[in-house]
């Protein structure tokens, strides 16, 4: 006799003889693949999503060991959303790199209840006094993920990257198990893409900092951080196994269900997805006030990071009409929390160095929580902090965690001072390699000269070198420099273009096939354009902006090494500490040999001198464009493209300003309706490649 101790069992128990006798009669492969897959998802649904389990975690194990055996033994029946895919695999394979559908734009931030009234009234007035709802949702602290589904199926998952492009980072999203791999029921759109935050729950990260501590390895300084770096890792299965979360909170498409934003979630939350049911929908602004006042307090108790309150305006058609600037939608704010403060006591102060030298005083604290976090150093930022704060060691110091990764201290209880504290003092030495420090005129900050030959600058500018915006190297990453570097296998940037697949391979941190790819990544690096190799080579206070000017004005590395700081000042936005930072770069024989070697193995030391072609013809004469839908024959970017190169202006909603509507299949019957009304010519993508002569 089978004894149930309470309901909760008496259901699995129920579930699980309900599967058995399912399966009982299906003995063609492909049908059982199919349908254990399909019992899984539903299964990982009610764990993960509604947190109401209808089958014992062995039940469920068993059943996915069937479903693995089974894949075995059929592979050519294994569906590519399997629920098996959530353990991930051993295989490792380089991130692509994959342009977003729709930009990934940031929120314009405030910090007073002010400042939200400000943004209420500017939607108000740019609404015309229209009636307009808000919806209030929580600011998850996470990392941003981008997931498209193409007839109810996972088909790619993107970070965010640089708002335009972003990693392909499916194979580890479909180890979350909170994301649905297959949706549920039948009337989701066939193409549409949702936004979300991938997050690390609170207690799995104090789990996974306690595990690297004991083995000695650097730890994360918050979930936010944990998340983004986990999402990155080259192996799924250790992805799979951090148990990352994720909540999902906006939808994006030309044939969403509904015209409020509020709806589709709901909708979303049918489907499968994991939607907050903190959000709602708020009516005037007394009603947000009272939504953000509630949650500045209850924040505090829910399991995963939040900074923030999100409220964005319900209707689709009036997002549309709201529009966006240049770098946030107008229709949507972010309200910050107030960052929150404990008091502890000042044990240290260490030093250390960056990549352009800079030294910087970290404080070592008494351990305590702040944040939902354990707080154990605090950021002092340079000398002038330190005296201004008038900090002892054995001071109880109030610290802050605001938006920074490392908290600050913000002030000293001089009262609890111990008698026999000791005043804290700059060092004058670099801690790394012991040349005397210097500080420049009208500089906080106290650097390392000594660039060439100070270990931590030369990991930094290796790291910076690689980077994506420099050089873009991939699957190299901070440890894996820091391995090369510390084994001899390489000094500088330059030694990056001797190694071979056998030196990195000889490493065994991964596979053979990951070293080919890191080799191969330093070889396409030569390709990069002179402006990139110019913002690479770590030049002080030489940025992405400042490397371009230079570029464009100089034209190559020669010219750049022989000009004075007259002629650098000449340039437009470069002013004399930049350009006296160059010349003491260019007047360097170690960075002089760098660049030389650099050159002799192929990599870019002049702008590109291509060929003029004839402009193209003005034929769209300034005309707005509104792109719509999925086409044949070139993307939305090419479109984008085709229209600002034959003098149109791409324009994001149909106003009474669009001129054309380019309408391809799918396209949103929301625009259609008001392209139709405003009487807005609607052409079709064989018509607007006949209007610019078939290209």
């Amino acid at each position: 006799m089978i004894v149930l101790h309470n309901h909760h069992q008496g259901v699995r128990f129920v579930a699980f003889m309900l599967y058995i006798r399912s399966m009982k009669n299906i003995d063609n492969p492909q049908e059982r693949i199919a349908c254990l897959s399909r019992m899984l998802e539903e299964h990982n649904h009610n764990y993960y999503v509604l947190n109401a389990p209808t089958i014992s975690d062995r039940d469920f194990d068993m059943l996915m060991q069937e479903l693995q055996q089974l894949e075995l033994e059929y592979p050519q029946y294994a569906l590519p959303n399997s629920p098996t895919q959530r353990v991930g695999s051993d295989i490792n394979r380089a991130f692509t790199q994959v342009s977003h559908i729709y930009p990934m734009l940031s929120l314009g931030n405030t910090y007073s209840i002010e400042e939200v009234a400000a943004f209420y009234e500017r939607v108000k007035q740019g609404l015309g006094d229209a009636p307009f709802d808000i919806v209030g949702e929580l600011k998850f602290d996470g990392t941003s993920i981008s997931l498209i589904y193409e007839n109810g199926r996972l088909l790619r998952a993107v970070t965010r990257g640089d708002g335009t492009m972003g990693d392909d980072v499916t194979r580890n999203v479909r180890t979350i198990r909170t994301i649905p791999l297959v949706l549920k029921g039948d009337d989701y759109p066939p193409f549409f893409e949702i936004r979300g935050e991938v997050l690390m729950p609170w207690s799995t990260f104090e789990k996974l900092n306690q595990e690297r501590e004991q083995q000695e390895e650097p730890l994360f300084a918050n979930p936010r951080n944990a998340a983004a770096g986990t999402l990155k890792l080259q192996n799924p299965a250790i992805v799979a196994s951090r148990g990352l979360d994720a909540y999902l909170y906006y939808m994006l498409g030309d044939n969403l269900p509904c015209d409020n934003h509020y709806d589709n979630l709901q909708c979303a939350r049918q489907w499968g997805f994991k939607v907050s049911d903190t959000m709602r929908v708020l009516h005037n602004l007394e009603e947000i006030k009272a939504f953000i006042d509630y949650w500045d307090v209850e924040r505090r108790n829910l399991p995963v990071a939040t900074d923030g309150i999100v409220l964005k305006v319900a209707s689709k058609e009036q997002q549309e009409e709201l529009g966006y600037t240049a770098k946030s939608p107008r229709w949507a704010i972010a309200y910050k929390f107030q960052a929150e403060e404990a008091v502890t006591r000042l044990n240290s102060v260490s030093f250390q160095v960056g990549r352009t030298g800079t030294v910087t005083p970290v404080a070592n604290l008494e351990p305590v929580q702040l944040s939902g976090t354990v707080v154990r150093r605090a950021s002092l930022h340079n000398e002038d902090i330190i005296r201004s704060l008038d900090l002892h060691i054995g001071d109880m110091v109030h610290v802050e965690k605001g938006g920074e990764i490392i908290p600050k201290i913000t002030a000293v209880d001089v009262d609890s001072r111990p008698a026999d504290s000791q005043p804290v003092v700059f060092v004058r030495n670099c801690p790394e390699c012991g040349t005397p420090l210097v500080r420049e005129e009208g500089e906080a900050a106290w650097f390392c000269p000594n660039s060439n030959h100070c270990a931590p600058q030369i990991k930094g500018r290796i790291e910076h070198f690689i980077a994506r915006k420099a050089m873009n190297i991939d699957s190299l990453g901070t440890e894996t420099v820091a391995q090369f570097y510390d084994r001899g296998m390489i000094n500088n940037v330059a030694d990056l273009y001797t190694l071979t697949v056998d030196d990195v391979a000889a490493l065994k941190l991964q596979g053979r096939k990951w070293a080919q790819n890191i080799v191969d990544s330093i070889a396409r690096s030569c390709e990069v354009p002179f402006a990139r190799v110019l913002f690479a080579l770590g030049i002080r206070f030489v940025g992405e902006t400042v490397a371009k000017r230079l570029a464009s004005s100089m034209k190559s590395m020669e010219q750049l090494r022989d000009a004075t700081v007259e002629q650098l000042t000449a340039i437009p936005d470069i002013g004399e500490r930049i350009a006296m930072s160059v010349v003491e770069y260019m007047n360097d024989i170690d960075n002089l040999l760098l660049i030389e070697r650099l050159a002799q193995y192929g990599v870019q030391m002049r702008v590109e001198e291509k060929p003029e072609s004839a402009p193209a013809e003005n034929i769209l004469n300034g005309a707005s464009v509104v792109i719509s839908g999925t086409f044949e024959h070139h993307s939305r970017d090419e479109y984008k493209a085709l229209i600002e190169r034959f003098g149109g202006r791409n324009v994001a909603s149909v106003s009474g300003a669009t001129q054309y509507l380019l309408a391809g299949a799918n396209m949103g019957p929301a625009k259609l309706e008001k392209a139709t009304r405003l009487g807005i010519k609607i052409i079709s993508e064989t018509e607007f490649l006949q209007m610019i002569g078939g290209k």
